[in-house]
């Protein structure tokens, strides 16, 4: 279980909503590549990232809750994962490398970050010039989980934030019944 946004998120009910392995096959997830996974919280993403680059790729992990990455190092342990470098430290003044991140992951956390707008700047930094930015984000719309629906970006709140810290928006689409993914390029 990892806490997100002040409530808790289970793994076995959150595989209900999405599918997360195709999530990461669609993106272009391979052997080789460098992912990180901004607010990350106790590595949901973090760790199938990390499974399925064996130990020719990276994952890269940051979140500001120190006891969440306590938990992901501790899983990383027990599943033998060594492919995985993690930070704790807010979004906003985090930056891993320069130009040299094939995909830069949000799950359902943009929301929740002091300054979104930064967040996505630091994302522009690290990306390699053919890497892809990938928001997975809550629909804003009520329902009985999740954060409170104010608070929550809709899929244009989100288009346009992204698009503003010089991304272009290649695709929008919906992640199961409850969420959007969108991906999108560093703009040329």
């Amino acid at each position: 279980m990892g806490c997100h946004g002040g409530f808790f998120l289970d793994d076995t009910v959150r595989r209900t909503w999405y599918n997360p392995e195709q999530i990461l096959k669609e993106i272009g997830l391979r052997k080789s590549t460098v992912f990180v996974d901004v607010g990350c919280g106790d590595g949901f993403f973090t760790l199938l990232a990390a499974q399925a680059l064996g130990e020719q790729g990276t994952a890269y992990a940051v979140d500001v809750d120190a006891e969440a990455i306590e938990r992901l190092k501790a899983k990383a342990k027990e599943q033998s994962l060594t492919n995985i470098k993690v930070k704790v430290a807010a979004a906003e003044e985090t930056v891993f490398c320069k130009t040299c991140a094939d995909i830069v992951f949000y799950s359902m956390v943009l929301h929740d970050f002091k300054d979104p707008a930064q967040v996505l700047r630091n994302a522009n930094k690290m990306l390699k010039p053919s890497g892809i930015l990938v928001n997975l984000d809550w629909k804003k719309t009520k329902m009985p989980f999740g954060p409170p629906v104010p608070i929550r970006f809709s899929e244009q709140q989100a288009s346009d934030l992204i698009t503003q810290a010089g991304f272009t928006v290649e695709s929008l689409k919906e992640a199961g019944p409850y969420h959007y993914i969108i991906t999108a390029k560093i703009r040329v």
